[in-house]
């Protein structure tokens, strides 16, 4: 399967933590295959943890026990490493994380086959992990794991399950823009009002995830003549949510779509010197898309319990609060409420779309986005 472009990965050495060895995923998926990077390293088993893992776990480390679990994490190291830090730390299962765009560690699994190293694949998005259900690499997640989500925040063929979500908003710049001038949909912004007003991340991966659903939802037409529409209206592009946060803080652009934690993120780190604020589309509107990010278990896995188990982690109320409080996104388990700054999710954000029918989607979300020239602004 070939994608139009390819997703660039975190080319920072990456250093050992409790329990825990670390991977380094190259950025080419053209060198995954032939030239892929491993970063080993041990340390002493520390007593406790410290730092963001701490809040999340706070007690004495248990003994190593049980089957090492590897985990692909197509989340960023920054956001999940304290969750896997505490799972370690608390259970005493140990753990190894291959870290890298969900497209690209999906697309290596599936290279791997039955021979993958992973155990469990954490996706920014279901649309990977159905990817890989198609080609029949996912087993079966336990019924007690799955219920722990609504019907709507997991498979119906049980073979994923979410555990937390990111809104898509329009992120704007609260000293060129009234809330009175902002769109109440996405379509709105291919007006004349908007152009080379806007910033699209349209070679980051939740764009790509996002625009695999609009496509899913008003058919491949409706969406391609959208993209091009932009592109028409002078878009800007940028790389990834977070610099068109930036962008629109500092006035280089009036508006720009994003998931919406980066500007909760910044604006707690910045407060009031950071000048941009997030606005939500209409509730029945493609803008307001709420995507979960996803886990599973793989069908070959050596370690089917220790994965389970790390499964019940990922929804306990710790990590559900850590989720919300830390990193601002919605929790989707344990009676957890979402952070009281974060709006409430309603209409085209909860159960409205089917994640499982998105596996074989990107590839054809890449060709229109690469024929759209974008990629060239």
């Amino acid at each position: 399967m070939a994608l139009g472009y390819l997703y660039k990965t975190d080319e920072t050495p990456i250093s050992s933590i409790a329990m825990s060895r670390r991977f380094l995923v190259v950025p080419s998926l053209v060198l995954v295959f032939s030239l892929f990077a491993v970063s080993c390293s041990e340390s002493s088993d520390p007593e406790s943890l410290s730092g963001v893992a701490a809040q999340i776990y706070a007690g004495e480390c248990a003994e190593q026990s049980g089957n090492e679990v590897v985990i692909y994490s197509g989340r960023t190291e920054n956001l999940i490493e304290p969750v896997l830090d505490a799972f370690a730390c608390e259970t005493g299962v140990p753990v190894a994380v291959r870290w890298g765009a969900s497209t690209d560690l999906a697309l290596l699994v599936e290279a791997d086959g039955d021979r993958t190293e992973a155990d469990v694949f954490l996706s920014r998005s279901p649309g990977p992990v159905g990817f890989l259900e198609s080609r029949d690499l996912l087993g079966e997640i336990d019924s007690d794991v799955l219920d722990l989500v609504s019907p709507e925040n997991r498979s119906g063929s049980n073979t994923w399950v979410g555990f937390s979500g990111r809104k898509r908003v329009l992120v704007y710049n609260v000293d060129q823009l009234e809330t009175g001038e902002l769109p109440a949909s996405v379509f709105e912004l291919t007006d004349e009002k908007w152009r080379g007003k806007v910033g699209i991340p349209a070679t980051n991966g939740s764009f790509v995830d996002w625009f695999t659903v609009f496509r899913d939802v008003h058919g491949d037409d409706v969406a391609t003549e959208w993209l091009d529409d932009m592109v028409a209206n002078d878009a800007d592009l940028y790389s990834n949510n977070r610099s068109i946060v930036e962008a629109a803080g500092r006035g280089e652009i009036d508006v720009g779509l994003v998931n919406h934690y980066y500007n909760y993120q910044e604006v707690a780190a910045a407060g009031e010197t950071h000048r941009a604020l997030n606005h939500d589309f209409a509730d029945d509107d493609i803008g307001s898309l709420l995507i979960i990010t996803a886990a599973t278990v793989l069908k070959s896995t050596d370690a089917p319990d220790e994965a389970a188990q790390l499964l019940r982690y990922l929804l306990s109320a710790p990590v559900q609060q850590y989720f919300t409080d830390e990193t601002f996104e919605y929790p989707l388990a344990a009676g957890v409420e979402a952070n009281s700054t974060l709006p409430p999710l309603t209409a085209l954000e909860i159960g409205s779309v089917d994640f499982d029918a998105l596996g074989g989607g990107f590839a054809t979300t890449n060709d229109i986005i690469e024929a759209s020239g974008i990629l060239d602004s």
